[in-house]
C-alpha cells in the first residue's frame, strides 16, 4: 500500500498559525513571508476538504475541525522533537524516567548522578520526585525507588539499602538532650507511620512514652528542614542526611536507631528492561554496594 504523501510545510504552517493566531505572526516565527503561511494552509485544507480558520478581521479562530486537528499535530512535533533531541554529538542517547522518593533523590542519588552521567552518556535521565506515593503504570516510570518492604503488588523489587530512623534536630535543642527520655518533652516531628517513635521510644527504653502529637510531614526531607529551623525534634534517616550533619545544620543526639524499612529499586514486572535500565540498575547496585 502506498502511504499518502505527508504535507509537512503545510501541518507546520497550521500548527504555528493556530498556536499565534495569526498568518503574520506564524510567518516570522517560520522565517517566510505571511502569503507563504497563508498559502500552504490553504493547500492544507484544499487535501482535507475543509476549512480550518475563521478568517477574521484581526487574526485567524479556529474551526471546529481546527480544533479537532491541533492536538493530535501538536503531540506529533513534540514527540518528534523530543526524539531528535536524543541525538547528541551524533549518537542516540536513550531516555530513562525514574521516580524517587524525595529524600533518597537529594540525599542519596544526586550527588553521585555526575559518576552515573560519565559511565553511560548514552542514557538521558529524567528523575522525578514523590513521597513514596508512585503509580509505575500511569506515570510511565521505568523505575521507582521507595521506602518499605519490598512488597508492591505486580512489581520486581531489589532491596538497595537500609536505612534506620534515629533522633535528628537543631544544635541548640541537642544541647539540652541528656538522655533519651528528655526527647520527650520536646515536638515530636512525625511521618504518617504512626508507630515510629513509639518504637523508638522503646528501643531507648523509655518505659512512659509520651502521646505522639506533633505535626506531621509527608517528607522526611520537610522533617528536617523543619527540626534545623528548631520547629522540633525528627525521627529520620541519619544515612540521608549527611551533609546536614556534616555542616552541623543538625545533630544526632543518641546512637539510637530502629529499621522500618528499606529503600528498593522497583519495576513492573512486565516491563522489559532496556540498555538503560539495566546500566542504571547495575550502576546503582555497585554504588550501593
Amino acid at each position: 500500500m502506498v502511504r499518502p504523501y505527508l504535507p509537512l510545510n503545510a501541518l507546520r504552517a497550521f500548527e504555528a498559525s493556530a498556536r499565534h493566531a495569526s498568518f503574520t505572526r506564524a510567518a516570522i516565527e517560520l522565517c517566510v513571508t505571511q502569503a507563504a503561511v497563508s498559502h500552504q494552509v490553504k493547500l492544507l485544507e484544499e487535501r482535507l476538504g475543509t476549512v480550518l480558520f475563521h478568517r477574521l478581521p484581526r487574526g485567524l479562530a479556529l474551526t471546529d475541525e481546527g480544533m479537532a486537528l491541533l492536538p493530535t499535530l501538536q503531540d506529533a512535533f513534540d514527540r518528534i522533537g523530543g526524539l531528535l533531541e536524543q541525538f547528541e554529538g551524533g549518537r542516540f542517547r536513550e531516555v530513562l524516567t525514574v521516580g524517587a522518593v524525595g529524600t533518597f533523590a537529594v540525599g542519596w542519588l544526586l550527588p553521585r548522578l555526575p559518576q552515573f552521567r560519565d559511565a553511560h552518556p548514552f542514557v538521558d535521565l529524567r528523575l522525578s520526585t514523590n513521597n513514596n506515593r508512585v503509580d509505575i503504570a500511569a506515570e510511565g516510570l521505568d523505575f521507582a525507588i521507595r521506602f518499605g518492604t519490598g512488597a508492591w503488588h505486580g512489581t520486581d523489587a531489589v532491596r538497595l539499602l537500609e536505612a534506620p530512623l534515629s533522633v535528628l534536630c537543631a544544635p541548640e535543642v541537642a544541647a539540652r538532650l541528656r538522655e533519651p527520655a528528655d526527647v520527650a518533652r520536646e515536638t515530636l516531628l512525625r511521618s504518617y507511620r504512626a508507630d515510629e517513635w513509639l518504637d523508638w521510644f522503646a528501643a531507648a527504653g523509655v518505659a512512659a512514652p509520651p502521646a505522639i502529637k506533633g505535626p506531621v510531614f509527608d517528607s522526611s526531607s520537610t522533617m528536617v528542614e523543619a527540626a534545623v529551623q528548631g520547629i522540633g525534634v525528627a525521627l529520620a534517616p541519619p544515612a540521608m542526611f549527611r551533609r546536614h550533619l556534616a555542616v552541623g545544620a543538625v545533630e544526632q543526639p543518641f546512637g539510637i536507631a530502629v529499621s522500618k524499612g528499606s529503600y528498593w529499586l522497583t519495576k513492573l514486572k512486565s516491563k522489559t528492561p532496556t540498555p538503560a535500565m539495566a546500566a542504571f540498575q547495575e550502576w546503582l547496585l555497585g554504588t550501593v554496594a
